[in-house]
């Protein structure tokens, strides 16, 4: 009987251990990424409610440094620079800040996303950027802080933090245009050195055509700048196509080109990859 009770309190221990109590959250979390042009923004926040209270002055008191949110930090993450009334703003994750006040708040991007609503230790060497905004006053309440990415254009959005009564809005520019020149200018000028040595080493460790593959590798080995040298991955690549193609001594050439490149460089591992092959291609 003793052993009978003894297995079924482990069996409520072990439930006990394991069960987990699961409740709405007060502050929902929500993620917002949105595409500016071509500039992803992703926004990570927890939601309060107003549930009937005077948000701003009272709940968030002016004059105050707010986490813009609840529980960790709001971030807002770029995936690449932006501009804010002509200043640059790195791109990355930054933890987003304010104080608000009854005719401006103060908007601030801090570098340390760690923390648990305000830092413990303010650092200014940690605000990125900072401006002030005016408010905006709503004809119709917002129960729930709402952070969003409004107005969109290829160049521009507004950030949007809007609660109860109040709104701010900040617009950001985007380099959509020198992007999109990039990207085109990269297209039409046909592949790149390191497009043809991917298509190079595709063919040959598919087994697939090595004639094609050692014309990609010349077309690599061609496009290197005058008065730069050949890379000796791409020597030792083109060395082991030739080899494959029965041209020990064309190959045994290549991998010494390669294998001067790589002593330059203090590459140990293909010192010992090209002196190998030299002296297996040198066998008769």
């Amino acid at each position: 009987m003793k052993r009978i009770i003894l297995v079924f309190a482990a069996i409520i221990a072990n439930y006990v251990t394991h069960a987990q109590v699961k409740t709405p959250a007060p502050s929902p979390h929500a993620t917002l990424t949105q595409m500016v042009g071509l500039t992803e923004v992703t926004v990570d926040y927890s939601r309060p409610s107003a549930k009937g209270r005077v948000v701003f002055g009272d709940l968030v008191p002016f004059g105050k440094l707010w986490r813009t949110g609840a529980n960790l930090n709001t971030t807002v993450t770029f995936s690449e620079d932006v501009v804010i009334k002509g200043t640059t703003l790195k791109k990355g994750k930054y933890a987003l800040y304010t104080t608000p006040k009854a005719d401006m708040w103060e908007v601030i991007f801090y570098s340390d996303t760690d923390n648990w609503g305000t830092p413990e230790n303010w650092n200014v060497n940690k605000v990125a950027y900072s401006t002030n905004v005016d408010p905006i006053a709503l004809g119709n309440p917002v129960e729930s802080l709402t952070i969003s990415i409004n107005n969109l254009t290829n160049d521009s959005a507004t950030l949007d933090i809007s609660w109860e009564k109040t709104m701010v809005s900040l617009k950001f520019e985007v380099p959509t245009q020198k992007m999109a020149m990039a990207s085109i200018e990269k297209v039409l000028a046909g592949p790149a050195a390191g497009d043809y040595y991917s298509a190079a080493q595709y063919f040959y460790q598919s087994n697939g055509d090595l004639n094609k593959a050692l014309e990609y590798v010349n077309k690599a080995v061609s496009m290197v700048k005058a008065g730069e040298e050949v890379p000796f991955w791409q020597l030792r690549l083109k060395s082991l196509i030739q080899a494959k193609l029965g041209d020990k001594k064309g190959a045994i050439e290549t991998a010494k080109l390669s294998l001067a490149a790589a002593q330059k460089a203090k590459n140990d591992d293909y010192i010992k990859m090209n002196n190998d092959s030299i002296k297996e291609w040198s066998k008769k």
